[in-house]
């Protein structure tokens, strides 16, 4: 069954109209405001968002390159479901990723950049103390976002930030670890150690193993849920 499509807000008149739909279609779908399954035909995107078809249609292109949406038979674009072999496969890439962002900021963070990430930290434990696994999810993208950007690589960022868009559309999945919140702040505080004493290879390592506690997690709840699960079940690329 495909989702209803939501009203969206409309975007400002101006330049860049394509640039502007494919942001508001993107935050939509990463807050789960459009979760999979959600048709995104032309002419409904373009009506929701006030402009013609030529900018909805290179957002939804933007969108579908991003995997955040895949074309399906006789729809069109489908907002992604990405399923836990889709989690495996992008885990086994951040590990390398994510642990290379952080061998880079320990090398370039600056003392205002830590201050930063302990702030983030020190929210985090207040949320997770209050219970609020929405802003537990929201502070945990925001700690490594950081790191990325600390990172200041570009091309690094890039492919980062796409498989974190496509993790926060399978946050129902992701969340339902006991005792992972805890356990991924205290991960993030050893990191943050790591980079305070600007050691490229320690920070590098904690990093790379928070992200293999995460992917191992992904794999155990895999078999847990589904022996012999077949690979034709995965989310379409």
């Amino acid at each position: 069954m495909v989702a209803a499509f939501p009203e969206l807000e409309p975007v400002a008149v101006g330049d860049a109209l394509a640039d502007q739909a494919y942001r508001r279609l993107r935050a939509a779908i990463v807050e789960r405001r459009l979760p999979p399954g959600t048709r995104l035909s032309v002419p409904d995107v373009a009506r929701r968002l006030g402009v013609s078809r030529s900018p909805a249609r290179e957002a939804i292109a933007q969108i579908v390159g991003d995997g955040l949406a895949t074309f399906a038979p006789r729809k069109g674009a489908v907002v992604a479901t990405v399923t836990l072999a889709d989690l495996r496969e992008i885990y086994e890439i951040r590990e390398v990723l994510e642990g290379l962002a952080a061998r880079l900021a320990a090398s370039r963070i600056t003392e205002g950049e830590l201050d930063g990430l302990r702030e983030v930290a020190r929210r985090h434990r207040e949320a997770i103390e209050a219970g609020d696994v929405a802003r537990h999810m929201d502070l945990d993208q925001e700690f490594h976002l950081r790191i990325r950007r600390i990172a200041r690589n570009g091309r690094l960022l890039e492919p980062l930030e796409r498989f974190q868009a496509q993790v926060r559309i399978a946050m129902d999945t992701t969340r339902r670890s006991p005792g992972g919140m805890p356990q991924a702040l205290a991960e993030h505080e050893l990191i943050i150690a790591r980079l305070a004493g600007r050691d490229p290879e320690g920070a590098e390592a904690s990093a790379r193993a928070h992200i293999i506690r995460l992917r191992r997690e992904l794999v155990s709840r895999d078999g847990q849920e589904g022996e012999g699960h077949d690979d034709g079940h995965r989310a379409p690329r």
